[in-house]
């Protein structure tokens, strides 16, 4: 009998921006004064209603047992509702699966529908977390790449030039992560049209819908183009909107046969989400809105503060971030040049010396599919986002 890891899992890389946020946090143990621009989570608490019916949840003998895996009648019907109220989008219950953070949302996704050899299109850059998900399943990853002239963002013809007969599923997230480029709704109504006329499916993140800046606005592909609606999944969580990224609570909306398997495959895996949690989210998703309107006065003011600061550093050429939380500035320009005592010739040496050199943590393009940028979160302190920006202009200048 052979030893060793089996080779689907060993083939898994670390997620690179956790990496960067633990090897952040050890120099701070050390006494670095480190400021981390890796984290994709809020620097907010979670709203107190939602811990104060956390805390009464904990105290109640129901929430000590075994409950549906598919997760508490409920949270589904608050997901239900919240996801009309939101976007439009009009489900039921029995469409939605509880998971374990939007992570867990996309796995059970990619489960359900991808046999080995199925074709996964992938626009570039990525969340990390997409190749690796689809390749554990056997899905054939095709990653297409967008640049900033596009505004990172993919067209029908560059996904018409990519399909082929094993075609399964597209990856479509509008607000990006790492981007932060949002879609305007007819280029979402096309890619979703584009879709449905191919047969294939897409798995829609959306995770990022109430974090959009400016002009922009946020469409659901199920809304915009209702004839993908058959064939579309839409994964979804409290961690970004609500700063709850540590209760491990997230969603996927589909097909009734999706979210069937969805829940066979939660019943010998997981069992359920944690019950408090779940109590914690009906809070979230019921209650009132203006700490997550605050939260979002907070991220876009950091911003237009990141663009600018970052337009202002030799060597970096940006886009002006559109949603979610980040910035992803092409280094290009200063590849070959010295950072403190290195010399930098790609991105990954770039994160490497501003974290070791000048204290402050991104994280590396390659993580996401595109080399020569780097990602930045805007979701820390004001303070700290000057400092930290201040610190990469001196060391560049």
């Amino acid at each position: 009998m052979s030893e060793g890891i089996a080779q689907r899992v060993a083939a898994i890389s670390e997620s690179a921006t956790l990496a960067v946020t633990a090897r952040a946090a050890a120099l701070r143990a050390e006494g670095r004064p480190v400021i981390g621009f890796g984290a994709g989570e809020p620097d907010f608490p979670t709203p107190a209603h939602v811990v104060e019916a956390a805390q009464l949840a904990a105290a109640d003998p129901r929430n000590h047992r075994y409950t549906p895996a598919s997760g508490l009648p409920d949270l589904r019907a608050a997901v239900a509702e919240k996801t009309a109220r939101d976007s439009g989008f009009e489900v039921r219950p029995e469409n939605v699966v509880i998971t374990n953070g939007g992570k867990g949302a996309v796995f059970a996704t990619f489960a359900s529908l991808i046999d080995p050899g199925d074709e996964v299109l992938l626009p570039a850059p990525y969340w990390v977390s997409f190749p690796e998900a689809a390749a554990l399943f056997g899905g054939v990853v095709k990653v297409i790449p967008t640049s900033v002239k596009e505004g990172f963002r993919v067209d029908v013809a560059a996904l018409e030039a990519a399909r082929t007969e094993r075609t399964k599923v597209l990856v479509f997230v509008s607000p990006g992560n790492p981007t932060g480029a949002v879609y305007p709704p007819d280029e979402v109504a096309a890619i979703g049209e584009w879709a449905a006329r191919h047969g294939i499916w897409i798995l829609a993140d959306e995770i990022y819908e109430h974090l959009v800046y400016g002009s922009s606005v946020f469409s659901s592909i199920a809304v915009v183009a209702p004839e993908a609606a058959a064939r579309c999944v839409i994964t979804n969580g409290v961690a970004k909107t609500y700063a709850m990224t540590g209760w491990r609570v997230g969603w996927l909306i589909g097909p009734k046969e999706v979210a069937a398997a969805a829940g066979r495959l939660q019943s010998h895996s997981v069992s359920n989400v944690a019950n408090v949690s779940q109590r914690a989210a009906i809070a979230a998703l019921t209650g009132p809105m203006d700490t997550v309107d605050a939260m979002r006065e907070a991220f876009d003011r950091r911003r237009k503060t990141m663009y600018r600061m970052l337009s202002e550093i030799s060597g970096l050429s940006t886009m002006e971030p559109q949603g979610a939380f980040y910035a992803f500035p092409s280094v290009a320009g200063l590849l070959g040049r010295r950072i403190g005592d290195r010399v930098v010739t790609s991105s990954l040496d770039l994160a490497s010396a501003l974290l070791e050199e000048i204290e402050i943590a991104v994280v590396p393009g390659e993580a996401f599919g595109a080399p020569d940028h780097v990602r930045l979160s805007f979701a820390l302190g004001d303070d700290d986002l000057v400092e930290g920006l201040n610190r990469w202009r001196e060391a560049v200048s």
